[in-house]
């Protein structure tokens, strides 16, 4: 019989549930009673022992009569909630290294070890069109490249990136600050649910907890923390997505940016970040050369296959061969309406099939094999 590589997990998810005892204060514990069980069944006395201050120790004496360990594990099994703590083989490893790592992770879906090649996606919720737009084709991007896309669950920026990932068949993982039986905002039931399915759904607070306008500064420091970098698109100078970049920065990782206008106080902060010295961003390119991870996608088979022929897809492709075509250059040879044309360049985009060279010009990815037999070019 295999030996549990974590015995005493079921006493990190009880401690995870006293109020008051974070994780640094937890590592203290296990770092002086070496096994949390022990710490579970001390004395006030020996929990004074270890440096805590009074109030911490009077909950945790007040708090454990009621929790039981393994009933707290067996109600997880039934919510279809996987746990790991900081002992665990499969803790993310970059996660760990920050400051204050999670002492307990709950999950719903599945942290893979590809997920170490991350890029967290966060900006504001009251998002423009702008703002949506390059969230989708970046997020997008990224996912098509075999890059998980790690944001926050909530209105505007993340939600796009969330969904865009999973459109383009890639990972994303959502860190949430409530509990995972309470979806914040209520509308996004069904996007943390396929999320789940394709990806995970982490938090650190147990199961029950409501969200709390305390808990997402907090979790913020888990989006920067499980990633390679941070990417801002679109953020106010007062956005709550300028913490998660400062956290980004005391964990060493790198943090892009997405201009935006000089007259949109949403773009305030981004704009600002990259006066600083944030990565200046484009295209999801700017992103995959800065961390050294261009052409992944390919090579995971993640990018979507060529379009079959006589498609509109398929169409736009031939047009686009060794020179960028501007957009409405494509709309007048394609004979199609603009709005198709736009969201099929976005989906190719997507796909890796095209990308852009400048503004609202596209060529198409190197590599692709197209009908070389049929000709674009005007009647003379």
């Amino acid at each position: 019989m295999v030996a549990d590589p974590v015995p005493d997990l079921k006493y990190w998810v009880a401690f995870s549930q006293i109020r008051r005892l974070g994780p640094v204060r937890l590592r203290q514990i296990e770092t002086r009673f070496g096994d949390l069980s022990l710490a579970w069944q001390a004395s006030q006395a020996d929990l004074s022992s270890v440096g805590l201050d009074k109030s911490t120790v009077r909950e945790i004496v007040s708090g454990r009569p009621e929790i039981d360990p393994d009933s707290e594990m067996e109600s997880l099994e039934k919510s279809g909630i996987d746990v790991i703590c900081l002992r665990s083989p499969e803790y993310p490893a970059r996660l760990a290294e920050i400051y204050d790592p999670p002492s307990v992770l709950y999950i719903r879906g599945k942290l893979e070890p590809t997920d170490e090649r991350s890029v967290a996606v966060v900006g504001t919720r009251r998002s423009s069109g702008y703002g949506l737009e390059m969230a989708t084709r970046l997020a997008g991007g990224l996912a098509a490249n075999g890059v998980t896309v790690v944001s926050g669950l909530a209105a505007g920026v993340d939600a796009s990136a969330h969904r865009a990932a999973l459109d383009a068949g890639g990972r994303t993982i959502a860190g949430v600050g409530s509990g995972l039986n309470h979806v914040y905002p209520a509308e996004h039931v069904d996007l943390a649910r396929n999320i789940a399915a394709s990806g995970a759904v982490v938090s650190e607070y147990p199961p029950n907890v409501r969200p709390h306008a305390r808990n997402f500064p907090r979790r913020n420091r888990i989006l920067s923390g499980l990633t390679l970098g941070t990417l801002v698109i679109e953020a106010g100078l007062r956005s709550g997505a300028l913490l998660t970049v400062t956290h980004a920065l005391e964990q060493n990782r790198e943090v892009f940016a997405v201009p935006g206008s000089a007259l949109s106080e949403r773009s305030g902060g981004t704009n600002w970040l990259i006066q600083q010295g944030a990565k200046l961003v484009l295209d999801v390119q700017d992103i995959l050369e800065e961390l050294n991870i261009a052409g992944l996608g390919s090579q995971l088979g993640l990018s979507a296959p060529e379009p079959d022929a006589g498609t509109v897809e398929s169409q736009l492709l031939k047009m686009l061969r060794s020179e960028p075509v501007h957009v409405d250059e494509i709309t007048r040879r394609s004979g199609k309406p603009s709005s198709v044309v736009n969201a099929t360049l976005t989906m190719l985009e997507l796909s890796g099939l095209v990308r852009q060279a400048g503004s609202m010009m596209y060529i198409a990815v190197p590599g692709i094999v197209r009908d070389e037999t049929s000709d674009t070019r005007e009647d003379s």
